[in-house]
């Protein structure tokens, strides 16, 4: 109905509205399914799971909040609704709590006032004035969903959570309750293998939609800043677009398999290098120049090292000394005990414009004499073995990692991230010709 208003003009819309009664314009802000778009509407089919993908943005948040007033609500305020029992599931309690409940499209800004559940909060619930519950559960805590039962459940960002088909298997036994229960999942869609194969269940149905699709109540700032910088990218394609992207074939890194490198913190490190790959030109239509920090713990033999990946730093369109000068501040931050940078394109050029920016930074040149598949091979091996963590906010680089094959790169531009952290895991672990000198530890978080 709203898609169809606004289709119309104006003065149609003004002679819909009114033709109602001051009750029924009371009524209006409170009735989803005449605002909603279609990706926020269930489907007709039957179904048991209702996966609802989208971009960041896209309205998922409205939808499950407003799915759970459609079950729990009756037609009237003391009326019961199909379901009693609901539980709100996020990757954690607080999410649950700031994003599904509180949020600004949670489930409290959603309902009328002579609907709205009451928060208890040391009961982590919503209760309904018809006596209907919400019971919050975080997805860390799958063991917690074991032994309540409902009738309902609604699911957010399932893609992400840490501990996603423990949790999520937890909660199928717990839907027994009622002639039909069912559930709805909310979720940036990402390559991992509980969604892929909750999607290929049975009694499954899904809609999507990308950021644009809800560009009425988002900022047009955000957007136009959004588009500009993740538009036509793979990680684009999964934030905005809310396209489920399936990995490239013959891909040296896959999503999935980079979930289980991360963890929150380094320990102690013995050696921090930071790894630069210069871009060939400057201006606005430069490639990037891909900054990457990472350290080694150097601990017993060669084969038990581990390193940890500690940030991507790279800077997009700069002049070599704004580069150099990123490249600096960084060694400083991180007290790196090396530059390591690829001297291919830019030769002496490259250690030059670093030692304008400090004269003393510990430097070296790496020449490139294998393709860059080839050379991001023995590092795709070292994860395979589980030696290689990720620290948080390394989301694009990751996203050109999944695009690397031995037929090449197939995103947008060079892979100059992917090449910056080639270069520092090749010092750090590969190189035979370093010579290793513990430094003072030190510990980076």
């Amino acid at each position: 109905m709203g898609e169809l208003l606004a289709c119309v003009s104006e003065r149609e819309v003004e002679d819909f509205l009114s033709g109602l009664s001051a009750n029924a314009l009371k009524a209006l802000p409170w009735m989803f399914e005449f605002w909603a778009l279609p990706h926020q509407m269930p489907p007709c089919a039957d179904w048991n799971t209702w996966v609802v993908l989208g971009g960041r943005g896209a309205g998922k948040t409205r939808a499950g909040a407003e799915w759970v007033r459609s079950q729990v609500e009756g037609a009237r305020p003391m009326d019961e609704g199909v379901c009693r029992h609901v539980a709100l599931i996020g990757e954690t309690y607080d999410q649950v709590r700031d994003v599904m409940v509180f949020g600004e499209s949670g489930i409290l800004a959603c309902s009328p006032p002579d609907r709205r559940p009451k928060w208890e909060a040391t009961r982590r619930r919503l209760v309904w004035p018809n006596g209907a519950v919400a019971s919050c559960y975080s997805a860390s805590d799958p063991e917690s969903l074991r032994g309540p039962q409902f009738d309902a459940a609604w699911v957010d960002e399932l893609a992400k959570w840490k501990k996603g088909r423990a949790a999520w298997d937890m909660l199928q036994f717990a839907l027994r309750l009622g002639d039909d229960p069912r559930q709805v999942v909310t979720t940036t869609p990402k390559n991992v293998a509980v969604l892929r194969e909750i999607l290929a269940g049975v009694g499954v149905v899904s809609t999507s939609a990308p950021t644009s699709a809800n560009a009425v109540n988002l900022a047009q700032s955000f957007l136009e800043k959004v588009t500009a910088d993740y538009g036509g990218t793979r990680l684009g394609r999964q934030e905005l677009d809310g396209e489920l992207l399936e990995d490239v074939d013959g891909a040296l890194w896959r999503l999935s398999d980079l979930d289980g490198t991360r963890v929150e913190m380094a320990p102690k490190l013995d050696r921090v290098v930071i790894s630069v790959d210069p871009p060939t030109t400057s201006g606005e239509k430069a490639d990037d120049c891909g900054i990457v920090v990472a350290g080694v713990v150097a601990q017993g033999p060669p084969q038990d090292w581990r390193v940890y990946v500690l940030a991507d730093l790279t800077v997009s369109a700069a002049s070599p000394n704004a580069w150099a000068a990123a490249v600096a501040v960084a060694a400083q931050e991180f007290g790196a005990d090396r530059v390591v940078a690829e001297v291919n394109q830019g030769g002496e050029m490259v250690e030059a414009v670093l030692r304008q920016q400090s004269a003393l930074l510990p430097y070296k040149g790496v020449r490139a004499s294998r393709g860059k598949s080839a050379r991001a091979e023995p590092v795709a091996a070292l994860y395979e073995q589980g030696r290689i963590y990720h620290l948080g906010g390394l989301r694009e680089l990751e996203d050109q990692m999944c695009q690397m094959s031995l037929a090449g790169f197939s995103g947008k531009g060079s892979p100059d991230r992917v090449d910056a952290l080639v270069w520092a895991i090749t010092d750090l672990m590969i190189d035979p010709a370093q010579t290793f000198q513990r430094p003072q530890v030190r510990t980076l978080y």
